[in-house]
């Protein structure tokens, strides 16, 4: 029998793995089973919202009077996740209504805020796993009986602190998530959905202006500088023009924007998307606007053969030639207004890797007012 890496296969070489929800079901259906038949079960299979089905190990059974319990170990495959390789548990017991309640023991968050798929007071499992582990554990259930289920994940309060949770409004552990139940490898689409989920946390508490940055040199300015919480910073990656464009979609009339001079570099050449497989015109970007505030021809080619941008900053300093960061942001600036239908407050703050302030510029500004 195909093992489940082979049925979930590879993409681009990268092999497919299972979400945290595909865990929590897969072992809330060996443990209803076990109770039902009081018998180990060493595997179970289970079917995907795609209709795929996996046969999955299960770890540490245990079955008593009243309940059984058993868990999974999460295979992310070639992703970068933190649970990958963590126990996912569930334990069920009886009920003495004939329904299912799934609810998050040890290690699953508790929502929180407004603007998540589930109301805040309730635990972090997500519609989709919610309903997978109804739709595995319905033709188990007694004639007369129901199930308590509690989903749990030892190591979970732990590695909330490596993701977005503290920042969404999630406290004491992780999400239980996962639309299709499949991880797809290195995929863009989990961090494009964790920034929209920020965005969505960020406006539903009534925030009108949003502050984004690409990674930790903007993250430590907007801390340190401005005192922000993390659930108040959108920390964007490379994936710079979808957050833009999502917060203005989502209403916000104020967006700062604040970076290292790498990244905004970038998007000062229009590079909005600044993974470098799209393109790399830093030092190129930061030597054109020398030359515009008055480097010389030497000045220019001494800053094109070097190979980090942070090393322009030391240059342009020492050189006399600072003003070529107010250009290139104020060049920042008009690119994302090209962006945007509407009229826009629009800070943008370039930093050097220590985090110091290199150019701080506010233009209140919108299509129509150019």
């Amino acid at each position: 029998m195909a093992s489940y890496r082979d049925i979930l296969g590879k993409v681009e070489g990268l092999q497919r793995g299972f979400t945290s929800g595909t865990c929590a079901q897969a072992a809330a259906k060996g443990a209803a089973r076990m109770l039902v038949s009081g018998k180990i079960c060493h595997e179970v299979s289970v079917t995907l919202r795609g209709g795929m089905e996996l046969t999955i190990p299960l770890t540490g059974q245990k079955i008593s009077e009243n309940s059984a319990s058993c868990s999974v170990i999460k295979d992310s495959g070639d992703d970068d996740d933190v649970t990958h390789g963590k126990e996912f548990c569930a334990e069920v017991s009886y009920c003495d209504k004939q329904e299912i309640f799934i609810r998050g023991g040890k290690g699953v968050g508790t929502v929180t805020l407004q603007g998540l798929p589930i109301p805040p007071g309730h635990s972090a499992i997500n519609p989709n796993p919610l309903k997978m582990i109804r739709r595995s554990l319905e033709p188990l259930l007694p004639k007369e009986d129901g199930f308590n289920v509690i989903i749990s994940v030892p190591e979970g309060e732990a590695l909330a602190k490596e993701t977005w949770n503290p920042r969404i409004g999630i406290e004491g552990g992780i999400s239980i998530i996962g639309t299709s139940g499949i991880i797809e490898p290195k995929s863009s689409k989990a961090y494009r959905a964790s920034i929209a989920l920020c965005l969505n946390v960020n406006r539903k508490g009534g925030a009108h202006k949003v502050y984004i940055t690409p990674g930790y040199v903007g993250e430590g300015y907007l801390k340190k500088e401005l005192h922000l919480m993390d659930e108040e910073i959108v920390k964007v990656g490379d994936h710079v023009g979808f957050a833009l464009d999502s917060a203005v979609s989502r209403g916000f009339e104020e967006i700062c924007l604040v970076g290292h001079i790498g990244k905004m570099a970038k998007i000062a050449s229009g590079i909005f998307d600044t993974h470098s497989k799209y393109g790399d015109a830093r030092l190129e970007t930061v030597a054109a606007f020398a030359a515009a505030a008055g480097a010389s021809q030497e000045d220019v080619l001494n800053l094109l053969d070097m190979t980090m941008a942070e090393a322009s900053v030391t240059y342009l300093k020492n050189h006399n030639l600072k003003k070529a960061f107010d250009l290139l942001n104020k060049r920042l600036i008009d690119r994302c207004h090209l962006r945007f239908k509407r009229d826009l407050k629009f800070t943008s703050i370039i930093l050097d890797l220590k985090g110091e302030d290199l150019s701080n510029i506010t233009d209140n500004r919108g299509e129509n007012n150019e």
